[in-house]
């Protein structure tokens, strides 16, 4: 039986998930990607999961809202600010789910770029989705040679009073995750 991991950032993002033939355990890693990476890390000590699976909500600027978006492609957008400094802030998951084979029948690619900010302006950053967590947890992940991928619910637009919605529409984004993951296969 596999061993799933899933991560969500807050309470509110939380659902039960039903993997066929996995044993899933859950972690909230808080907000943020320094929270993000430390409570990661313990829970991989501790649980020694077969891949982690991200959940949560995001920010788009130019998709619609109420999108899931899969992403296996993640960019660090406090990173990407520097760039002149030649520091690494792109990191794909792609290879190693498809080497394992989990994961690659799930649809909907989006590339998912995180910061440690909650953005309510347009970001000259590219992405399909924003979130503060994700890119963190896939480098831990690499570090870690364990297969990553996020699955991103839309609640907001960017600039369009995005806080706000975001809290209007966590109870979309818990059902739209539980009908996304719900009785899928990882393999």
């Amino acid at each position: 039986m596999l061993k799933v991991l899933i991560t969500h950032a807050v309470n509110d993002e939380l659902i039960t998930v039903n993997l066929s033939g996995c044993e899933v355990k859950y972690v909230r890693t808080g907000i943020g990607k320094v929270k993000a990476t430390i409570r990661l890390m313990d829970a991989l000590a501790q649980e020694r999961p077969d891949v982690v699976i991200n959940i949560g909500t995001a920010g788009t600027v130019d998709h619609d809202v109420d999108e899931v978006f899969v992403c296996r492609h993640f960019i660090d957008r406090d990173l990407q600010k520097v760039g002149c400094l030649n520091l690494e802030y792109e990191t794909d998951s792609s290879p190693l789910l498809e080497e394992k084979g989990y994961c690659c029948h799930w649809k909907c690619e989006g590339i998912c770029n995180t910061g440690d900010s909650f953005l309510t302006e347009t970001a000259d950053s590219h992405g399909d989705v924003f979130d503060m967590e994700a890119y963190a947890q896939a480098q831990v992940c690499q570090i870690k040679n364990i297969p990553f991928i996020a699955v991103k619910y839309v609640t907001d637009k960017i600039g369009e009073n995005s806080i706000k919605h975001w809290e209007d529409k966590l109870s979309d984004a818990r059902k739209g995750l539980s009908d996304f993951l719900n009785n899928r296969s990882l393999i």
